[in-house]
Order: C-alpha cells, then structure tokens, then sequence
C-alpha cells in the first residue's frame, strides 16, 4: 500500500492506519463481473464528458479550457486513499500545533496512551462508514499522488464512487444509464463551480483554516468536548432538557468565532449544494428522460437513514445539516434565477462580498437587494 503519512504531524493521526481500517471494515460492494465493471466506468467517463457542455450550456459558467481537473473513476478504497489523503493536506497546521503542545499539555499522558493510532482507527471507522455513501465528490484540496492525478496548481479532482452508484441505481430501481447521467450533472457542477470561479477554492481554504486556527487545541478541552457530543448521542442528558443534545460532534468543538466562520462556510455550502441541485433539475428533464422518477426516490432516500445507527452516525457528522443545505441553497438559487434570471444570478460569483450569507440563504431578497438594488450615492 502507498504511504500517505508524512512525518509532521504523523504522531497525531496515523494516516496508513485510517486507510487501512477503512478497507478492511467498508461493507462489500455490489455483485457485479468484471465486464459489467468496465461498463460501468466508461459509460460514468462517457456521462462525466457529456455533462461538461449540459453544465456549461445551462449555467453560463466556464469555458471547455477551465476544465483541467482529473476525472477518475474508483471503488470505495479508491475513495478513502483520495479524501485521506485531503484531509492531511487541510489537517496538517492543525495537527502541528497539537503536535506542539503535547509536551507541555496537562493531556499529555492521555494522548501518549491515545495516540496517533487509535485516532487513525477511529478515523478509520468514520471513512468506512462514508465509503459506500458517497456516490461522487468535487475534491477541492486534492494534494496529487501517484495513484491519485489532481490537477495544476492546486486544482481538485473529479471522483465518481462506481460501486456505490450501481448500488443507488439498483436500490431505487430506476433507469441505471439516467442515474449515471443524473449523478454527473451534479458533481460536473461542483467542478464547474471551482474551475470557472478561480477565487472560489482560496476563499474557501482560507475560511477552513481560520475555522481550525480558532480551535482549542488543549488536549483536556478537546477530549471533554467530545466526550460531551458522545453523552448526547447516547442519550445521556434527561429526555426534554434544554442543552447540546441535537448538536453534532462539529457544532461542539465551536469557539464564538467559530461559530461566525461556521456561519459563513454553511451559506457558502449552501449555495453549492443548492445550485448543483438546480442545475440537475434544470438540465434534467430535457437528458435524462426518468428524471422524475429519479428525483423522487432519491430524495425519499436522502431523507431517511438506514437504522438507527446510521442515523446517529449521520448526526454525529453533521449529515443531517448538509441535507438542509441541499433544500436551502436549492431554494435560494431558484428564487434568484426566477427574479433575475441566470446571468443576475451568476453576480454571486463576482467575489467573495457577493456571496450570500447565512441569513440571504434563507431570504434570497435580501441579497437580491444588497447585490442588485443598491441606493445611489
């Protein structure tokens, strides 16, 4: 197996460990041989290509030159190497701060006896859950690697999870070649949104880090904190009382300033998630002729989980908001467009001032006026 650990910050998070425990816990694929296999990734390329002009067409956004990020085409280990491998990248200062502390920190001994690879099992475990979720991914921080092209510059790279799509398509018994189509749409978006926005992946990098810089890297404090979030999804707090009980592991870890960059990172999500579903909608009825159907059951499935446990998990995670923002953004990017078409839409790719907040996600006029209508000096 390739190594994706490094030495700075390898003490905290042992990275080939996460790999590793990923793939040896992520459930088995779908039944497929190997002919069918092929199929399948040239007909998701085939789809990811065919989608590059349906997206550009319909969203006015980027040119064929923009488009210099990789597709690729994995299973669900493929997967895990990928957003491993991102994660350390966006990670690491973090980590390395930690690393700092260790030595003088009260939390000293629990760490030591912790260590990077229990938190690489238990970061193993988390992967492995997502692993046979994940249907496709932008890869925004996308640190290239043998295995694994990214493209010039920092660009991302384009993943398309085979396995877990031909698992979808069976699932809800649809049309697998519209599936296919459908779920390209979508994540072409994503990477269309990157590479035709080129301040967009900064900005976004820069809110992340300060996210990180603001956390409490004391050791007592974090394992307190997720101590608390772990209470709360076992049900340890009275039934009925007031507190921290629907909050995710991510909601907990936040500092006041968390919080406002929160805030701005969720409007930011929101309005991706949200305008990748629009242009699935918009583009769909006229490619792929069971979008309708598709639809349905799709977001039938999103909106339940599979137990008990993957509703905990998904809690835990935080996968519960990141359906709210698929409706959010959805409905603001829908309003937008219905009052000032496509083109006074696409102004909230003008900089970073023209992005909607929190607040305008939930009221679209808001920012209508603030970008659109704005008195005269």
């Amino acid at each position: 197996m390739t190594s994706i650990g490094g030495a700075a910050s390898s003490g905290m998070v042992d990275w080939n460990l996460a790999v590793a425990t990923a793939t040896r816990l992520m459930r088995p694929g779908p039944d497929v041989s190997r002919d069918e296999a092929r199929a399948v990734v040239a007909e998701l390329r085939r789809h990811a290509k065919a989608s590059e002009e349906h997206v550009r067409g319909f969203t006015r956004l980027g040119t064929e030159e923009t488009h210099d990020t990789p597709l690729l085409v994995v299973d669900r280990p493929g997967w895990v190497r990928a957003n491993v491998a991102g994660f350390r990248e966006l990670l690491k200062p973090l980590l390395d701060k930690m690393q700092e502390r260790r030595g003088t920190s009260p939390g000293n001994a629990v760490l030591g006896a912790v260590g990077g690879k229990v938190t690489g099992v238990e970061l193993g475990m988390l992967l492995s859950f997502l692993a046979s979720r994940v249907l496709g991914q932008y890869e925004t921080f996308a640190p290239a690697t043998r295995e694994l092209p990214a493209g010039a510059n920092g660009a991302g790279r384009l993943l398309l999870v085979a396995p877990n799509i031909v698992h979808v398509e069976r699932e809800l018994d649809v049309e697998p070649h519209d599936f296919r189509l459908w779920v390209t749409l979508h994540e072409e978006t994503h990477r269309t949104q990157f590479t035709a926005v080129p301040w967009l992946r900064d900005h976004l990098e820069g809110e992340i880090q300060s996210f990180l810089g603001e956390t409490d890297v004391d050791p007592m404090t974090v394992l307190e904190r997720v101590r608390e979030a772990a209470q709360s999804l076992a049900g340890g707090r009275p039934e009925g009382e007031e507190g921290d009980e629907g909050r995710s592991l991510v909601e907990l870890v936040q500092t006041p300033a968390q919080r406002e960059i929160l805030g701005r990172l969720t409007a930011v999500m929101s309005l991706l998630e949200g305008h990748a579903d629009f242009v699935m909608d918009g583009v769909g009825p006229e490619v792929v002729p069971s979008v309708a159907e598709i639809r349905e059951k799709f977001q039938q499935r999103r909106a339940k989980g599979a137990s008990r446990l993957d509703m905990a998990l998904r809690k835990l995670l935080g996968l519960d908001a990141k359906l709210r923002q698929y409706r959010d953004g959805e409905r603001f990017v829908r309003a937008v467009v219905e009052e000032v078409g496509m083109d006074g839409f696409n102004r909230v790719w003008t900089s970073p001032n023209t992005l909607p907040t929190k607040a305008e996600i939930a009221k679209p006029a808001d920012w209508i006026t603030r970008v659109h209508r704005k008195p005269e000096a």
